[in-house]
């Protein structure tokens, strides 16, 4: 099986239990704490800074125009919010090895 190139919620509970030296169930409610916390601003269309991480933004994705693939009839896709995540310089240069 193929190595997997991300890290599961439950791995991450693990992780921040081990780091801030806490049980389980609590770093469980502090992901979840957060994650509602990030969810909840950019419902409202606010961001969410961390500074040394990134920053959590919502988009306007504007209308356009294209076609549809089946078919080829042009259709237009409408105009729609879409969440980002824009990664500070530190954490861009953490993944690029630098």
């Amino acid at each position: 099986m193929a190595k997997k190139d991300y890290m599961t919620k439950e791995e991450l509970v693990a992780y921040v239990a081990k780091k801030a030296g806490l049980k389980k169930a609590d770093a469980y409610k502090a992901v979840n704490a957060f994650i509602d916390a990030v969810k909840d601003a950019l419902g409202k269309g606010r961001g969410v800074r961390l500074v040394g991480f990134g920053s959590f933004q919502v988009r306007h994705r504007a209308a356009r125009k294209s076609r549809n693939p089946r078919t080829g009839e042009p259709i237009t896709i409408p105009a729609t919010k879409v969440p980002v995540f824009k990664p500070s310089q530190a954490l861009k240069k953490l993944v690029a090895g630098k």
